[in-house]
């Protein structure tokens, strides 16, 4: 059975985001093992956007919950048709396409909304093509070494910064995350806050704080986070503040997200 992959991330007004997306399919892209594409067709990415893309024999793609002129179940079914119209041949040669959710907590996106969108498209392509949800990229423990990474700044106190959910328990997983990391935790749509955190921690002594944004992308939310850091460094000016970069598009990520796509 042919297997194509489809990458889900939120959407975003900025542009930021979606090169990364793009820059990190094409990372995912390169982990297909080679004898599961034709020496004969050319190797790219194949976005759901594009009217007449390379033919492949393995096709990966991207979409997006929201701020798409489409919705996620359309996407994913005029991807699947797409992709069904290279592969099969005939009527025995049915398509498997897994979907990969590009989100970092099980908040109300990961647990309902694309669910829903992912069984809405499987009822409107029917038996012939077989979506498959993968897990989401943030339930994969290799995400821990690669948060690791942000603190490269040694003997500081350390905040990981999510977004947080408003879901009960989403955000148990980051916070077991931080406290395998010595961290704390605060959250831009919740309480903790970064300026709460900030302040516990200044109080309790310490004069060197390292802050990693828990976010896959650059994007509006880092910017302000990046504002509110140089805020905090004017408010305490005897504390000493390093801003990590989100995730960002690697080649470790794309291992992460290829890992998740063999489940």
């Amino acid at each position: 059975m042919p297997t194509a992959y489809l990458l889900v991330s939120h959407g975003s007004r900025d542009p930021r985001p979606e090169i990364a997306m793009q820059q990190l399919a094409e990372m995912v892209w390169k982990k297909i093992p080679k004898n599961l594409t034709h020496k004969n067709h050319q190797q790219a990415i194949t976005n759901v956007g594009v009217a007449s893309p390379p033919f492949h024999d393995t096709l990966l793609g991207t979409a997006y919950l929201e701020l798409n002129p489409q919705p996620l179940h359309a996407q994913i079914s005029q991807f699947a048709q797409l992709t069904s119209q290279r592969w099969c041949y005939n009527a025995k040669n049915y398509l498997h396409l897994k979907i990969l959710p590009l989100f970092l907590l099980p908040g109300v996106h990961v647990m309902e909304d694309i669910p829903a969108e992912v069984a809405q498209a499987q009822q409107n392509l029917g038996k012939d093509i077989i979506l498959e949800l993968q897990p989401y990229i943030g339930s994969h423990p290799g995400l821990q070494r690669l948060l690791k990474q942000q603190f490269t700044t040694p003997n500081t106190a350390r905040i990981i910064l999510a977004h947080g959910s408003r879901r009960p328990h989403a955000n148990t997983q980051i916070e077991a995350l931080a406290t395998s990391l010595n961290a704390v935790t605060a959250y831009w749509s919740l309480q903790p806050s970064l300026e709460t955190r900030v302040q516990e921690l200044v109080t309790a002594g310490y004069r060197e704080i390292t802050i990693a944004p828990y976010f896959l992308f650059p994007g509006g939310i880092t910017d302000a986070i990046a504002n509110s850091t140089e805020a905090l460094k004017l408010r305490f000016p005897g504390v000493s503040f390093h801003l990590a970069a989100p995730l960002g598009t690697n080649v470790e990520l794309a291992d992460l997200i290829w890992d998740l796509t063999q489940i």
